[in-house]
């Protein structure tokens, strides 16, 4: 109740200051008196993050294109609260747009915790992009968020998600009764459970206070946040275990969408390959010389998995995607089904 107090407070505030400082009240978000309109993006992660980087080239793409009639406000993790309450806000008309991983949406979506099941995916990131980009499973899931009450404008890779620990983490075995900081979703949880470990959801902000004293073994995170986030001072082990893709969405209020003229929906659609192709570029320079950076400047060990060493933790995932589709129906299985053939697809045309 006090969350919910909470959040309806935020949006009072966030409207009041909306109209205080724009022209919003025109139906296609046209600034009629010469004032421009405001638009609001919130995203889950830091300053100078993957999720940040798009959110700011969203921001300069539109006033650029929209010659200064419209201005982009961007809102990182933890001005307007953590990822879940930024959906909510999304949801209920607080923002119109925001940047947000199937993580926080998994209570609200349990469909899209197929992107937690780990070696789904390829290792090859190019097939990885063209599964968020040209598949079929993506079109199914953007019709279930639609009806949740969140558009899907773009999906997009923010690069492998990698294991850090106090030790390495090489064998099944070496997880057992590891506490891994984890999202808080059902099947990540799953996931690391068919391992033997204990996973743990802790907010990623307290994630770093928790390894240094020694509430959690190890977290799971893209390499970027690993290094923006410092967690390699606090741990021993980086694994370039490459087990699953962090992926992002970009999304709009449905109800907002439908108030904008059709010029400014095809001005938002006709940028989203363009920040889809850009982001891409960005992640994977970024995950690279942030890399490079841990190396420089502490003595972490980079622990590279073999083949064989990955083969055996894919051999122990396989059973997870019977939980998924157990817990998500058939529905689960149809988007299941679809992105197994997408990843084969790309994969058969490298």
């Amino acid at each position: 109740m006090i969350k919910k107090i909470s959040l309806f407070m935020l949006i009072v505030i966030l409207t009041l200051s909306l109209f205080g400082c724009s022209d919003s009240g025109s139906a296609n978000n046209e600034a009629s008196s010469g004032k421009p309109v405001t638009w609001r993006i919130t995203h889950e992660e830091v300053v100078g993050s993957v999720q940040d980087v798009y959110a700011n080239k969203f921001k300069e793409l539109i006033e650029e294109k929209s010659a200064g009639k419209i201005k982009v406000e961007v809102y990182p993790v933890g001005q307007l609260g953590d990822g879940v309450t930024q959906v909510e806000l999304l949801q209920d008309g607080g923002v119109d747009f925001a940047i947000n991983n199937p993580g926080a949406v998994a209570t609200i979506i349990p469909e899209n915790q197929v992107f937690s099941l780990q070696f789904l995916l390829s290792d090859d990131m190019n097939v990885n992009q063209k599964v968020m980009t040209e598949g079929a499973a993506k079109d199914e899931l953007n019709n279930i968020y639609l009806k949740k009450g969140i558009k899907v404008l773009d999906w997009f890779t923010e690069g492998f998600q990698m294991w850090t620990g106090n030790k390495p983490l090489t064998s099944i075995d070496d997880f057992k009764g590891f506490k891994i900081r984890t999202m808080a979703s059902p099947m990540i949880s799953a996931g690391y459970e068919a391992y033997g470990a204990n996973p743990t959801p802790i907010p990623y902000m307290e994630v770093y206070s928790s390894l240094q004293l020694n509430m959690i073994d190890g977290q799971v995170n893209p390499i970027f946040a690993i290094e923006e986030m410092k967690f390699y001072e606090v741990q021993k082990y980086l694994m370039m275990s490459k087990q699953n893709t962090f992926v992002g969405t970009f999304c709009v209020n449905p109800d907002f969408w439908d108030t904008l003229g059709d010029s400014d929906k095809e001005m938002v659609e006709s940028i989203v390959p363009e920040l889809n192709k850009y982001i891409f570029e960005v992640q994977e320079n970024l995950n690279t010389e942030r890399l490079e950076k841990i190396k420089e400047i502490n003595d972490i060990k980079i622990v590279d998995l073999s083949d064989g060493e990955r083969a055996s933790f894919k051999e122990a995932s396989i059973p997870v995607r019977d939980v998924y589709v157990n817990e998500v129906g058939e529905k689960g299985k149809k988007i299941l089904d679809l992105l197994i053939k997408d990843v084969e697809k790309f994969e058969n045309e490298k």
